[in-house]
């Protein structure tokens, strides 16, 4: 690869969520601080948006990693589940000993002894559920029962929301629309501003370890923001590829032509313009 042609000790624009290479832009910090702020609120349900590629995922590990060190943390990657199967795959995640074979009440039952346990010990219990426009309506509804274990001070477990737009589509069907009322915080992320592409990419290659000249150019970086539309996934794909470009001509420096070249090849991708 291109890592030693560029003095990198890693890839810096890979699309998997590494907390590592955080970039505090202001969509993604004011979307943690309302995170943290509705928390320590006490709200049971939190609700966070965005179009494919602007950081859910990484949004909930930050978030996780954030948690006080007391709290008690689930997190459903995958919650294309049946109601039951969620509530077994909840109380797997909080360390609660239950019988697959037990009926949805003494289910229900052994987690609601154990969040009640938690809250005795004063430590919150959040859970944080990726990808959530894909819950059936019907496990959505059963979410929304399991919040409304409480004490006469405080819920017994928040629930935070992490999905795409559809998920808005779909809490506003009638059948859910009690839930739609519960979430009292919500945020929308937004993409990258032109100033924040810069700032990005510079970051990505300091942390992994690149220490050299200005490696793109002012125009490439107008092309990247055109070209990604400011969505950090696309936005790693082709600054990915634009360094391969570069790394095959034997130079040193990301232009312009070199992001149309990677645009040209990448799915999704908006025209760079020419510069």
């Amino acid at each position: 690869m291109y890592l030693d042609h560029f003095g990198l000790s890693e890839l810096p624009f890979g699309i998997t969520p590494d907390t590592s290479f955080t970039v505090l832009t202001r969509s993604h910090q004011e979307a943690l601080n309302t995170l943290l702020v509705a928390l320590n609120s006490g709200e049971g349900f939190i609700k966070i948006t965005g179009e494919v590629g602007t950081g859910k995922s990484l949004l909930c590990r930050r978030l996780l990693q954030a948690l006080p060190e007391n709290a008690v943390s689930a997190y459903l990657p995958n919650p294309y589940l049946a109601p039951r199967t969620l509530l077994l795959a909840l109380a797997e995640e909080l360390g609660v000993a239950v019988d697959s074979a037990s009926d949805d009440y003494h289910l229900l039952k052994c987690v609601n002894e154990a969040l009640l346990a938690y809250a005795g010990d004063e430590r919150p219990v959040v859970v944080c559920i990726d990808e959530a426009q894909a819950m059936p309506l019907e496990t959505l509804e059963s979410l929304r029962l399991l919040s409304n274990l409480e004490t006469e001070k405080r819920k017994l477990l928040q629930i935070v929301l992490f999905g795409q737009p559809e998920l808005d589509r779909k809490l506003a069907e009638p059948s859910v629309r009690q839930l739609l009322q519960r979430i009292a915080f919500h945020y929308r992320l937004g993409s990258l501003g032109r100033e924040e592409v810069g700032n990005y990419l510079a970051h990505r290659l300091r942390v992994a370890g690149y220490r050299g000249d200005e490696l793109f150019a002012p125009r490439a970086v107008r092309s990247l923001h055109r070209a990604s539309r400011g969505t950090p996934r696309l936005l790693n794909i082709l600054a990915h590829k634009s360094l391969l470009a570069v790394y095959g001509e034997g130079k040193h420096a990301v232009l312009s032509r070199h992001v149309r070249q990677a645009a040209a090849d990448t799915e999704g991708a908006a025209s760079p313009g020419w510069w």
